[in-house]
């Protein structure tokens, strides 16, 4: 049996006995946490997929370790400049065993908390009032171009010749 697990966003396809490195969790060293995303699982050939998780199937793993991953050096040139910066980071890891993996007996995935906004009222003496929309009854007529005025003409100059 197998199945296709989230953790922080990321997927993984897990079975008894597998060692995963995911990012950093909050759970102490030694402990059991259970996993309930679960978006897949094969039990013998029978594949059941979730929409997006299924419901009750759970994976049971064991935290091994907290631990730093390998160091990614990132460098910057500005060519002609002079500058040049060489930077490195390590991230935080979890080292994690999958104990076991089971269809049914697991809690409900949490859903996404959304975050209630307050909304001003519209109308400050009726705060219960809604905004009522205007009804359309004309199309726009279309604006008409007014004729660009007229230069005065210039004036003639006549020249005595004598």
């Amino acid at each position: 049996m197998f199945a296709i697990i989230e953790i922080g966003g990321q997927q993984f396809k897990v079975e008894k006995g597998t060692i995963l490195e995911v990012g950093r969790l909050q759970e102490k060293e030694g402990n059991t946490i259970e996993i309930n995303k679960v978006l897949l699982l094969n039990d013998g050939g029978k594949i059941t997929v979730g929409t997006p998780f299924i419901v009750g199937a759970f994976a049971s793993a064991k935290l091994l370790e907290h631990k730093k991953d390998k160091k990614v050096i990132t460098y910057k040139m500005k060519a002609k400049k002079r500058y040049r910066r060489t930077i490195g980071h390590r991230q935080s890891i979890t080292k994690l065993e999958i104990t076991d993996v089971k269809t049914t007996g697991g809690k409900a995935p949490e859903k996404k908390a959304v975050k209630a906004v307050a909304v001003a009222p519209i109308n400050k003496k009726n705060p219960t009032a809604k905004k009522v929309a205007k009804p359309k009854t004309e199309a726009k007529k279309p604006a008409v171009k007014k004729a660009a005025a007229k230069k005065p003409a210039a004036k003639k100059t006549t020249k005595k010749v004598a």
